[in-house]
């Protein structure tokens, strides 16, 4: 197929390769503008107009796409259809009628739940058991579109929202190449999403970072999941920042809310049902990640000591 690719972040590029591998004619490929990033706010390149140059594909940054000129370009492609993956910009209509089969969406939930900016790292913060991947038919409404086909998944229980993000663009760039046969045959069917309001998941900010401890111990482990690898989970220690980067339940039971009870290997922290995380790794500010064994090597944590204050 003749083929326009929009796609920004790593979640993008199994599904931009994987077309290139099936020999797919990728016409041109859009993605946001390059950015600096790091401390030295080095400007680099989004992961897919990497991708892109790499296999000699034409790359397009517009600011917008809004516009005659965007619009007419895009025409000129004659393209078959539009895929859309964590492109990260609104598609008005007249770029969702440009191709012939319309604009495609490798969505990374099961929707219509996650509709939004961050699937992946609410049914982690949730602790939703099962995810998935939905290719939509694109509308101008926010990922409402009719769904093509539906890949599920099983979260696992300490699987962390960086982990399960690469599992999902892999399962995502299979269930695109599915879902293309099946749309060039005319076999593909269209759903209508289910009538339910689940809200969207709105982007990941640090105001989800700081850690309640009168939470449950599963609502703790859940945070420290989701917010892998930025923006992090963190609390107090010895009133110094910390930032918790792996935890696993614990079947340890305390009695005061962040409460170490236990420091041998792992720091043993109970929680507002009285249950315990155990903490295996983390970053005390100014250092190294490290592990909980290494950490307690190199600093004194009392049983008893007060994580959060």
């Amino acid at each position: 197929m003749n083929i326009i690719f929009m796609g920004t972040p790593d979640f993008a590029v199994p599904c931009l390769e994987k077309l290139i591998n099936e020999k797919h004619n990728i016409l041109a490929v859009y993605t946001q503008i390059d950015k600096p990033v790091g401390r030295k706010q080095i400007l680099t390149p989004p992961p897919v107009k990497t991708c892109a140059l790499e296999h000699n594909i034409p790359v397009n940054q517009p600011t917008t796409l809004k516009n005659e000129i965007e619009l007419e370009k895009i025409k000129s492609y004659n393209a078959d259809i539009i895929i859309v993956v964590a492109y990260g910009k609104i598609l008005p209509k007249t770029v969702l009628e440009s191709a012939k089969y319309g604009c495609v969406n490798v969505h990374a939930s099961l929707l219509p739940k996650y509709r939004g900016a961050a699937p992946i790292q609410w049914a982690v913060l949730n602790g939703d058991k099962e995810t998935g991947v939905t290719i939509m038919q694109m509308d101008e409404g926010l990922d409402t579109g009719d769904m093509l086909l539906v890949e599920k998944t099983e979260i696992g229980e300490n699987e962390t929202s960086e982990e399960l993000f690469d599992r999902l663009s892999l399962i995502g760039a299979n269930a695109l190449s599915k879902a293309l046969v099946e749309i060039e045959n005319g076999s593909i069917t269209a759903t209508p999403q289910p009538d339910c309001d689940y809200g969207y998941a709105q982007k990941i900010t640090k105001e989800l970072c700081d850690i309640d401890w009168s939470k449950s111990n599963e609502e703790i482990h859940n945070q420290v999941r989701g917010l892998q690898t930025w923006p992090c989970a963190s609390t107090k220690l010895n009133g110094k920042n910390v930032k918790i980067h792996k935890t696993v339940l614990s079947n340890m039971t305390g009695k005061n809310c962040g409460e170490v009870v236990s420091n041998k290997n792992a720091i043993t922290v109970c929680c507002g049902n009285n249950k315990c995380v155990d903490i295996l790794e983390l970053q005390l500010e100014g250092k190294k990640r490290v592990d909980a064994k290494s950490f307690l090597a190199g600093n004194r944590i009392e049983i008893g000591t007060i994580l959060g204050e």
